[in-house]
């Protein structure tokens, strides 16, 4: 096959930094998933419920904005929503090394931190989304998906993987540097997309509060949506509670290192990247709805 088939969108100027965009600031976002608990445990000596606090504050952005989120973001231009977004995220992770080396810093700090990096991420999360469509238009929204969605599987084995030996050779209020600064870069890259949308209609009043109510009707009417949204949460729910115990154990428990831990956190994400392989080839065989149950269930814990 051709060089130039086999890059496909990766050679269009604008899809292009929007990828490489996509993977510093992925990569910096799995190093924080990593640092940003180990900073509470071993630096402030966090007790379970603060941890487990701490990650629910980091989740908090979606309850609190998810549902305005998306019709705010709707009338505002996307690409500058994510620089913009990535730009302040990169700042506000920034305070956590600062206020440590300054002795300053609290497990009130890292809540605040927290909060407002989920709060952001949210508006990131519908932005991004929302711009894809309008670069790379219908005929190639699939390839575009595929392509963003492998550099995310990478990253979510890499990012883990260079995470723990940061943790161990520089602490981990200072790792939290790399993650700023990968978040800072995904923000510059996405300066370069050329694109232009169409600005908001002059003079049409947003009805946000009306938009939303449309939104949650449709949804809660569709059974195949409600179901899965219901399903999804669900599952989202005590996934998080893994994974925030889990760093607790592999520290306090089993005495793992932080680079110990970075290769677990990346055994997952190798499981993520077959799971994403492998999906399509699942759904044909046995259907979309039976993949949405039966995945859940084969995760369960195994009795000893």
């Amino acid at each position: 096959m051709p060089k130039s088939l086999r890059l496909g969108l990766l050679r269009d100027p604008d899809f292009g930094p929007l990828f490489a965009a996509t993977a510093v600031g992925q990569l910096g976002d799995r190093i924080l998933f990593l640092a940003l608990p180990l900073v509470a445990i071993v630096a402030l000596n966090a007790d379970e419920f603060q941890v487990g606090l701490l990650t629910a504050t980091t989740t908090a952005g979606s309850l609190l904005v998810g549902l305005p989120a998306g019709a705010w973001v709707d009338r505002m231009r996307k690409r500058s929503v994510m620089i913009a977004t990535d730009l302040v995220r990169a700042l506000v992770l920034l305070t956590i090394p600062m206020a440590w080396w300054a002795g300053l810093l609290t497990i009130r700090w890292l809540y605040a931190v927290a909060l407002v990096h989920g709060v952001l991420t949210v508006f990131f999360d519908v932005a991004y989304v929302s711009f894809l469509p309008h670069l790379v238009g219908r005929d190639h929204l699939v390839e575009g998906n595929a392509k963003l969605s492998a550099v995310r599987s990478v990253t979510s084995i890499s990012g883990p993987a260079l995470a723990g030996p940061l943790v161990g050779w520089a602490g981990a209020p200072a790792t939290l540097l790399a993650g700023s600064a990968g978040m800072a870069l995904s923000g510059a890259l996405a300066i370069r997309i050329r694109a232009r949308e169409r600005g908001p209609e002059p003079g049409v009043r947003p009805r946000w509060g009306r938009d939303v109510k449309e939104g949650l009707k449709f949804v809660l009417k569709h059974p195949v949506l409600r179901a899965t949204i219901m399903g999804d949460a669900t599952f989202n729910l005590f996934l998080i509670m893994y994974q925030t115990m889990l760093l607790v154990h592999l520290k306090r428990e089993t005495g793992l290192g932080p680079f110990g831990t970075g290769l677990v956190l990346s055994g997952m994400g190798c499981g993520a990247l077959w799971g994403a392989l492998l999906a399509s080839r699942a759904s044909k065989r046995i259907g979309q709805g039976p993949v949405i149950w039966i995945a859940p269930l084969v995760t369960r814990p195994r009795p000893s």
